[in-house]
C-alpha cells in the first residue's frame, strides 16, 4: 500500500471543495487505498489550518465539526515519530514539518501542490514528490 505524507495545503483544499483531487485522496484514504502518515506536530498543523476562521468560511464548518472530522482523520493516519532533525533544508520553516514526516516515515511520496518549495531538498532524502492528481492516477491504475 502506497504510504504518503499529505502537505497542509492538500488537506485545507480536501476540505475547502469535495470534487477535486485532494478530496478523492482523502476518500482513498478512508478506504484503505494510501496509508496516510503524519507526525503529532504535522497533524496539529493541519488541525491549526482547518480551525482557521477564514477556513472555515470558506468551508462552513463550526469548530465541533472540525473537532470531529480530525478525530476521523488521527484514526487513518499511521503515526511517525521525529528521530532526526535536519532543519533547515526548506525556506519555509512551517514546511519543514512536512518534510520531517516524509523523510522520518519513509513515505513513498510527499503530496503537495507546492513541489517547488521541496524540490532542492527531496533528492537528499530520495523523497518523491508528486501531485494530489499524479496518487489519484497511479492508485486507479493499480
Amino acid at each position: 500500500m502506497l504510504r504518503v505524507v499529505l502537505d497542509t495545503s492538500v488537506v485545507a483544499t480536501a476540505f475547502r471543495s469535495n470534487k477535486g483531487a485532494s478530496f478523492a485522496l482523502l476518500q482513498a484514504v478512508a478506504s484503505n487505498q494510501i496509508r496516510l502518515i503524519a507526525t503529532p506536530p504535522l497533524f496539529l498543523e493541519y488541525e491549526d489550518v482547518l480551525k482557521r476562521p477564514e477556513q472555515r468560511v470558506v468551508t462552513r464548518l463550526s469548530l465541533a465539526d472540525v473537532d470531529q472530522v480530525l478525530d476521523a482523520l488521527a484514526a487513518w493516519i499511521e503515526p511517525v515519530e521525529v528521530h532526526l532533525h535536519w532543519r533547515p533544508q526548506l525556506r519555509d520553516p512551517g514546511d519543514e514539518l512536512v518534510l520531517e514526516a516524509a523523510v522520518n516515515g519513509r513515505a513513498d511520496a510527499l503530496v503537495t501542490f507546492n513541489i517547488r518549495d521541496f524540490v532542492a531538498a527531496a533528492p537528499r532524502f530520495s523523497l518523491r514528490l508528486a501531485k494530489p492528481v499524479e496518487i489519484l492516477r497511479e492508485i486507479r491504475d493499480e
